[in-house]
């Protein structure tokens, strides 16, 4: 495929984002590995459980990024740079309400909700350890999701990369320390966590202030504003918990199934979303060039773009399959996996890696269609391929790990039909501020 002028484009946003959404998976396989090597399977499985619930949590938020990517990209676009950072300013003061919010409900909701996984006693105390912890940083995760949102929409993808790579080697250290140094047990783990989040979420603010003092833009927050950045997130809520729903049913599926699965699962999971994110970059790029080129009147480009986008994610999601299978052996070893935890992880290492062209397809026009700012369709279309996947997963609950992948596999293939449905046709390309 040779390089064009729009593939250097879709590059110059892409690779920096890839290097920032990569590190947002690290986070959490870097918790595994050194609770894995330094606290064992048991807790292993409680942050799998924990971390299932705190990721929950934040991706139901995710409107937060990509909503105020598209609006800012647009705006950006149709040359309203005031507006665009007045949008980003108000994007943060949601961040920080909705996170103060969580953890007001959370903390008390905590054991309760560990519950619901059905995982064994002392898993469950681990997991509500590390849970409650980890609540603490929300606000500074939100403020990263908002930071982020506004900078992607200005077309700036290299900043959240160098944050991201601060805040994962921040986290790295203090997860050691805590944990391996210091004996804290999983509660270490979460410490060290939230001082990363928190120490991005306080970059991302600098660098917007500074920006929204540029422009004159108030840094007091704006009712209207607000209500506005809430209300057009609504849609892309529903779709998230679309998502979400997914993931939490196979999360008390694998539960169900014994600890040496639950963990075979939690850690294929990661993998997993590993590998979404780095998908997800030209995703990201997808959603900034849409929002830009839609702002500016250019449907002919924002086809032409999405078009190579797609190729890209096509052979992308072909090299991180055969990357997986050439990882696969040596995997389990990564995280101290016991014999049982390592027989289960190998199974299911294939069905994750078969399904990543698929994959490919499906976040790029993802990205595409929500930089559009087609969020409603996002949403009904996220409810049918939750009601495809469910009895699929059920069914699954009789059988092993492989079973419930691939029903998720069984997801993805519903929702690349309802994604190219509507990418071919002319509804979602409206033009404008």
């Amino acid at each position: 495929m040779p390089i064009t002028s729009e593939d250097r484009e879709i590059l110059r946003l892409a690779v920096p984002a890839f290097g920032a959404l990569v590190a947002e998976p690290l986070f959490l396989l870097a918790d595994y590995a050194i609770v894995g090597h330094g606290l064992g399977t048991t807790a292993v499985g409680a942050l799998g459980v924990a971390g299932t619930v705190l990721t929950t949590v934040v991706n139901l938020c995710v409107f937060l990024a990509y909503g105020t990517t598209a609006a800012v990209a647009r705006l950006t676009g149709a040359g309203e740079h005031t507006r665009a950072m007045r949008n980003g300013v108000d994007g943060l003061w949601l961040a920080i309400g909705i996170g103060l919010a969580v953890i007001a409900a959370g903390w008390p909701l905590a054991p309760w909700v560990v519950d619901l996984f059905g995982a064994a006693p002392e898993q469950a105390a681990q997991a509500v350890v590390y849970l409650r912890i980890s609540l603490l940083g929300v606000p500074g995760m939100l403020v990263v999701l908002a930071g982020t949102g506004v900078l992607r929409g200005l077309q700036d993808t290299l900043t959240p990369l160098v944050v991201a790579i601060g805040s994962f080697a921040l986290n790295a250290a203090l997860n050691a320390w805590f944990v391996l140094g210091l004996d804290w047990g999983i509660a270490g783990s979460a410490w060290g966590t939230v001082a990363a989040q928190t120490a991005g979420a306080l970059v991302y603010l600098a660098v917007v202030v500074k920006g929204a003092r540029r422009r004159g833009v108030s840094l007091l927050p704006d009712p209207a504003g607000l209500k506005q950045a809430g209300t057009a997130g609504f849609a892309l809520l529903v779709r998230t918990v679309c998502l979400r729903v997914v993931l939490v049913v196979a999360t008390v599926v694998a539960t169900r199934m014994g600890q040496a699965e639950l963990a075979a699962f939690a850690i294929s999971t990661q993998v997993w979303s590993l590998l979404a994110f780095a998908l997800d970059a030209i995703a990201i790029a997808g959603q900034a060039i849409t929002g830009r080129a839609l702002g500016a009147g250019d449907v002919a480009a924002t086809r032409s773009a999405t078009r190579r986008m797609v190729l890209w994610g096509v052979w992308s999601g072909v090299a991180l399959a055969a990357l997986v299978l050439l990882a696969r052996p040596y995997i389990p070893g990564l995280f101290a996996a016991d014999p049982q935890v390592t027989a289960e992880l190998l199974a299911v290492l294939w069905p994750v890696a078969l399904f990543q062209p698929i994959c490919g397809v499906v976040f790029v026009l993802d990205g595409v269609l929500i930089g559009a700012g087609d969020q409603k369709y996002l949403a009904w279309a996220g409810v049918w391929t939750t009601l495809a996947y469910l009895p699929a997963a059920l069914l699954a609950t009789g059988w092993n790990v492989v079973a419930l992948w691939c029903a998720l596999g069984l997801w993805m293939i519903a929702r690349l039909i309802t994604l190219v449905r509507r990418a071919l046709g002319t509804a979602w390309l409206v033009t404008g501020a």
